[in-house]
């Protein structure tokens, strides 16, 4: 930030003279912002630091130095000269203690030098004497609160960074990114309820901030996780600018023999779950029909395995990461991709707006993120039959499209020698449940079934992914109320990923969560022996992983609904045999199951993105279909109030209809082809 504003360009007069009238003290404060100002705009930045360096040198009694000392430390920050920045800053607050945007650049400083702490010490100074109430004060106080935040949760100090955002929320219960870290925070630290409204933050204000991933391990509710993406993607994305962005024609590739230019956008290409999932998929592509290109917009990594075997597998590898949105889209449209792939959807460092310029006629959600997308811009999604089977392709606002199995998965995997159980960290002579998802899957209804399964199998434990001592410790306790002793969870610590998958066969019995299920975590399991208990719900997380144990070839395991799942766990937990039948049938089948044929994946896929090219090319590409959505929204809203963990679909879908129905006597709704057809409209 700087306090100038920029001007017009003109011809730049002499250096020398500029700074012989700095040090008469004939250069006006609005004209020394004006020289400086035009020469960072030139792009240089010393001589506009040298201007500034003098007049603060010659004029320190002017009454506003403070400013001038900020505008200083943004161009040395601009140059490259931090420390400088600093200096420039500290300078400026000796003058004016209470300047918040100094505060703010100053912890930011800190920050990117690697001092923490000190940036924290920074922020928390603004945050007292801001405690009077101005509307800049509260802005300044409010930002100054986030960023402590963040970078706590960075740090892994998650229960001081979910005071600090608390404190946000309260502030500003209408702004929404605090609340979304928060929610996510509390989740990973397993903290129920998820969410606590007070007299300052409503409870449909916390539902209003929640973020669409985190609202897939909150609530099994697809039509509200589609309006929330909907809602998500107009605030935070929005409507930019394309107007130098002309709207990309098909080329015409169908029959011609000409190969169909498809790109891959992803922060996750690279030693991640989605990663290992695609990176066999990208080497199996058939190149004489399609022409790879990967797009990377994640953080710099260096002798990593996955992103190595995936440079060496595409045909073009573009590091985006430091390219801005509207930089990036224009690449990928110099580059003539047809069919434009985003592997992210709503995930951490995703980069949604590049697809809102829409750089490629073709744009497609598909394996990185488990819902709808939500947006005008999204028109297909790949999926299953067993996520999305064609009467829940109503919780989709793109095209679905299928493949055998939403979940690839790569069959050169490094799986290190299985240990012991002693070696583990397991007893011997029990049955041992596990689960390896994160514990922000881990619900309250989750956990209360675990402990029914574990209080009628008193010879068996609960195997857990550490969430780290706090984590643990909290649900030990949650445990021991239950009446189940606390030792009989027992808590993995982080491994690197080959010998993690070592050890997952050591477990008798995986357990998958509710409503966002394992997808990933299943997959491995299943590829190491160990099978995995499910049952599906409506969203697509909740679908995700009876899709994968199908595919895998065991379908018994896959429950009609939690009781059945509770007592079907309790019931392989006492007859040792089945289970033992179970796994040879799972690794007689391994390597012919659906789950393992990733060349049958990757020509599917090339097939699908024929067919988009050729409905492209006949200019029948989908739509998106928004319709009503907002309205969608705050019924589900109203009914994510009630978190209901579990029901089935004709219950489900009769809730919202009579909610539409209330609605539609206030003020007729037009028809959508959701669940207010033009047939259930002219019903009521």
């Amino acid at each position: 930030m700087s306090t100038a504003t920029n001007h017009a360009s003109t011809p730049l007069p002499p250096l020398p003279s500029v700074l012989e009238l700095a040090r008469t003290q004939r250069l006006s404060l609005t004209d020394l912002l004006q020289h400086a100002e035009a020469r960072s705009g030139a792009g240089k930045l010393v001589e506009a630091a040298e201007i500034y360096k003098v007049w603060i040198a010659y004029n320190e009694t002017h009454p506003f130095l403070h400013l001038v000392y900020f505008n200083y430390s943004v161009t040395l920050r601009q140059s490259g000269d931090i420390a400088g920045s600093i200096h420039a800053l500290r300078a400026c607050l000796k003058l004016d203690p209470r300047f918040a945007q100094a505060h703010i650049n100053l912890g930011r400083a800190f920050e990117d030098s690697g001092l923490a702490t000190q940036a924290i010490q920074q922020w928390r100074s603004l945050v007292e004497i801001t405690a009077e109430s101005t509307a800049e004060r509260v802005a300044h106080r409010l930002m100054a609160l986030q960023h402590i935040g963040r970078v706590m949760e960075n740090a892994g100090l998650l229960e001081e960074a979910e005071t600090a955002l608390w404190q946000a929320i309260e502030l500003r219960p209408d702004k929404t990114e605090a609340g979304q870290h928060w929610s996510a925070l509390r989740q990973r630290q397993c903290k129920w309820p998820i969410l606590v409204p007070s007299e300052h933050a409503s409870m449909r204000q916390l539902l209003d901030a929640i973020s669409p991933l985190a609202l897939a391990c909150y609530s099994d509710d697809p039509l509200f996780q589609l309006a929330k993406a909907y809602r998500y993607n107009k605030s935070f994305v929005g409507r930019p600018d394309v107007s130098g962005f002309p709207r990309k024609m098909p080329k015409r590739k169908t029959g011609t023999g000409e190969r169909l230019r498809v790109g891959y956008v992803s922060s996750d290409l690279r030693d991640h779950a989605v990663g290992f999932a695609l990176r066999e998929v990208l080497e199996l592509h058939d190149k004489k029909s399609v022409e790879i290109y990967a797009y990377y917009c994640g953080d710099p990594v260096a002798n990593d395995a996955t992103q190595t075997r995936m440079k060496n597998a595409v045909d073009c590898w573009r590091d985006i990461a430091h390219l801005s949105d509207a930089d990036a889209a224009r690449q990928i449209a110099a580059d003539d991709i047809d069919i434009l792939v985003d592997v992210n959807g709503y995930t951490k460092q995703a980069r949604t707006k590049i697809f809102a310029y829409r750089p490629a006629p073709v744009i497609v959600n598909f394996c990185g993120y488990p819902g709808s997308m939500g947006s005008p811009f999204h028109q297909y999604m790949i999926a299953d039959e067993r996520i999305v089977p064609p009467e829940n392709e109503i919780y989709y606002s793109e095209k679905v499209l299928r493949i055998p199995c939403s979940q690839p998965v790569d069959r050169k995997r490094v799986i290190a020698d299985k240990p012991s159980r002693a070696e583990a960290g397991l007893p011997e002579g029990v049955f041992v449940f596990a689960c390896f998802n994160g514990m922000q899957k881990i619900t309250e209804p989750t956990f209360a079934h675990w402990m029914t399964i574990l209080k009628a199998a008193p010879a068996s434990v609960l195997w857990l992914l550490t969430g780290g001592d706090t984590v643990d410790q909290r649900l030990r306790q949650a445990a021991e109320k239950t009446g189940v002793a606390p030792d009989r969870l027992i808590f993995a610590p982080k491994a690197p990923n080959a010998r993690h998958l070592a050890r997952i066969a050591l477990a008798d019995l995986f357990l998958d969560t509710f409503p966002y299920g394992a997808h990933s975590t299943a997959a491995d399991a299943l590829t190491l022996g160990l099978p995995v208990l499910t049952f599906p719900g409506k969203s697509f997380a909740a679908r995700f992983c009876h899709s994968i144990v199908a595919a895998a070839g065991i379908p018994e395991l896959i429950c009609s609904g939690p009781e059945h799942y509770v007592e079907k766990a309790i019931a392989l937990a006492k007859a040792p045999a089945e289970l033992a039948t179970i796994r040879e049938a799972l690794q007689a089948g391994r390597e012919t199951s659906v789950l393992r044929d990733i060349p049958a994946l990757a020509r599917r896929l090339e097939q699908l993105f024929w067919q988009m090219q050729a409905e492209c090319e006949r200019g029948e590409t989908p739509v998106p279909d928004l319709r009503n959505l907002d309205l969608y929204y705050e019924i589900g809203a109203e009914c994510a109030e009630d978190n209901i963990a579990f029901s089935d679909d004709q219950t489900y879908r009769q809730r919202y209809l009579e909610k539409l129905t209330a609605w539609n006597a206030y003020a007729p709704i037009p028809p959508d082809n959701r669940l207010w057809t033009a047939e259930t409209a002219s019903a009521t």
